[in-house]
């Protein structure tokens, strides 16, 4: 039997990539909303008048951010699983080949 590149591992290992680039730039968005709003917080009351209206699209923002965060967490979860069970798989199929 010739075990040649073992696909399923690839693709774990592929979705854990996916997940970290995921949670990484939606990481990156929420610290560079984060900044923003604390520059508006030091803005006069007329700034922080416009900047309200704003805030109501970034908070919206803020909330998708979040939730790719966590979707690219569960995606690097996932694919550490799918790694790991082909990894017990194939090591299996050389044990009882051997």
């Amino acid at each position: 039997m010739e075990i040649s590149g073992n696909s399923a591992v690839y693709a774990g290992l592929s979705s854990i990539q996916t997940g970290q680039n995921r949670v990484d730039q939606s990481a990156g968005q929420i610290a560079s909303a984060t900044v923003e709003r604390a520059v508006t917080s030091q803005s006069s009351e007329i700034q922080a008048d416009r900047l309200r209206s704003v805030d109501r699209s970034q908070q919206s923002d803020l909330t998708s951010n979040l939730v790719e965060r966590v979707q690219g967490k569960l995606q690097v979860e996932l694919g550490a699983n799918v790694a790991k069970s082909s990894d017990e798989v194939l090591g299996t199929l050389i044990d009882t080949f051997a």
